[in-house]
């Protein structure tokens, strides 16, 4: 199997793969890989060694995981600087900021403490394409780089990374908070100091819980993927807002002062009618994936907004982002990119910018929220089938044209096969609960029938 996934490499830390003689050999592997091109090669012509930024998120695995990406880069004859525990989004930042010629984020996001990840960033802050990832797993059976004496590389702390990141948040914002009351959730993970500091600095009276990560306590029933929590908090102490971050801080999702959940495809919504108002929403297009809400497309098209629908996955919405110059994409999970000021989804910035249009427009979230309405989305799994058939069955498809039939401008459907496991997701939205559920479940069983393994 590929050693990397569809964000970087994730497992059980210390387990089968996941151990410090992998994370050294992949640092010394991306050091030979991405230490090569025009820019690199001038540097070491120059006699001056490489540099990377290296960052973690508080799992208690991340200790060793951080020291043994580091030696390995080192012992390459790469400069490390050590920011800590920081975002993943800050660490992409930095790597830009500074100008580093790569860098490394060890976490695994919203997952469980046990596990961890690594995740490498080219020059820029930016995500390594596929065939990158694939050279350097190519190059960890290969020679490395073994410089002595003065070529070696040093590790140093990077003593300002936090201050750097919130003072570039700060500079983002189009308003101030002041007067709005913020509950943050920060999953006892990585934003756990950074998001606290930032909203307090732009103003806001700040209420945190999920900010005392102990090393094994991160997403534990806290964060975006839990927000029961925060949204009982926000009422209990009339909070104007929630803000929920997961693990590592590129997630955003909200509560409204009610405790209603506030998702990824309405905050999208929310910041792309802003945007626009502003003149900073590139060719008016928002780039969403194919899971957002019939909801979302309705609405921006009574905006005069284009939404671009892309595979699932922050990775292809970045993708279409970047090489057609748009300004603003994401996914329902919270994932959401604002590409004038990060180089990935951020979920720090995207809650900031959230609550400066509460403050910009004097409005509640739940009346911004109202922009558009949320379709009820039934999504089932249907296991032991034959998933790469289902998009060119002829009995399958007639069934999901005569749904879509039905209908009409009220609906949509969508069947798309699982990455990783023999299954068929089936995807209905409809005006009312009751219509998704009916027409899932019929689909679900055509799938069962025609697909069965």
């Amino acid at each position: 199997m590929a050693l990397f996934g569809t964000d970087g490499v994730r497992g059980l830390a210390n387990g089968e793969t996941l151990t410090a003689g992998l994370a050294l050999t992949l640092a010394q592997a991306t050091a030979v890989v991405l230490g090569q091109g025009r820019i690199a090669e001038a540097r070491k012509a120059a006699g001056k060694r490489l540099t990377a930024v290296v960052a973690r998120d508080p799992r208690i695995s991340g200790h060793f995981l951080s020291a043994a990406v580091e030696a390995g880069l080192a012992s390459s004859g790469v400069d490390v600087l050590d920011a800590g525990t920081l975002p993943t989004p800050a660490a992409a930042f930095l790597i830009s900021d500074i100008d580093a010629d790569f860098g490394v984020m060890i976490s695994a996001s919203h997952n469980p403490a046990p596990d961890n990840g690594i995740k490498i960033f080219a020059r820029g802050g930016v995500k390594l394409p596929d065939e990158v990832e694939q050279r350097i797993e190519a190059a960890m059976a290969g020679p490395m780089l073994q410089p002595t004496a003065g070529d070696v590389g040093r590790v140093r702390r990077f003593a300002d990374a936090e201050d750097r990141y919130v003072l570039h948040l700060l500079a983002s914002l189009p308003h101030r908070l002041d007067g709005i009351h913020v509950v943050l959730d920060c999953a006892n993970g990585a934003a756990s100091g950074a998001s606290p500091e930032a909203f307090r600095s732009a103003g806001a009276k700040v209420t945190v819980i999920g900010a005392d990560p102990d090393g094994i306590n991160i997403n534990d029933g806290v964060g975006s993927t839990h927000l029961d929590k925060l949204a009982a908090e926000v009422v209990r102490v009339g909070a104007d807002v929630g803000i929920a971050h997961d693990g590592d801080a590129d997630r955003c999702l909200a509560v409204d002062a009610d405790g209603n959940v506030v998702d990824g495809d309405q905050i999208m919504a929310i910041l792309a009618v802003a945007m626009k108002s502003r003149g900073k929403l590139a060719d008016d297009t928002l780039v969403a994936t194919v899971m957002s809400n019939l909801g979302l497309h309705i609405a921006m098209r009574e905006h005069g907004i284009t939404v671009r629908q892309t595979s699932v996955g922050d990775r292809y919405v970045l993708e279409d982002m970047n090489a057609n110059g748009f300004s603003l994409g994401g996914e329902q999970s919270g994932h959401v990119i604002m590409s004038a000021f990060a180089t990935t989804g951020d979920g720090v910035l995207t809650g900031l910018h959230l609550v400066a249009e509460m403050a910009r427009q004097k409005k509640s979230l739940a009346e911004l929220a109202s922009i558009m309405t949320v379709y009820p989305q039934v999504m089932i799994n249907v296991k032991g089938v034959d998933k790469d058939a289902v998009s060119d069955h002829a009995g399958v498809q007639d069934a999901v044209k005569a749904v879509e039939t039905e209908l009409g401008d009220s609906g949509r459907v969508l069947l798309r096969k699982s990455g990783t496991e023999p299954l068929v997701r089936v995807m209905v939205e409809a005006a009312d609960a009751e219509t998704a559920n009916a027409h899932a479940a019929n689909l679900a069983d055509v799938v069962r029938k025609h697909l069965a393994l």
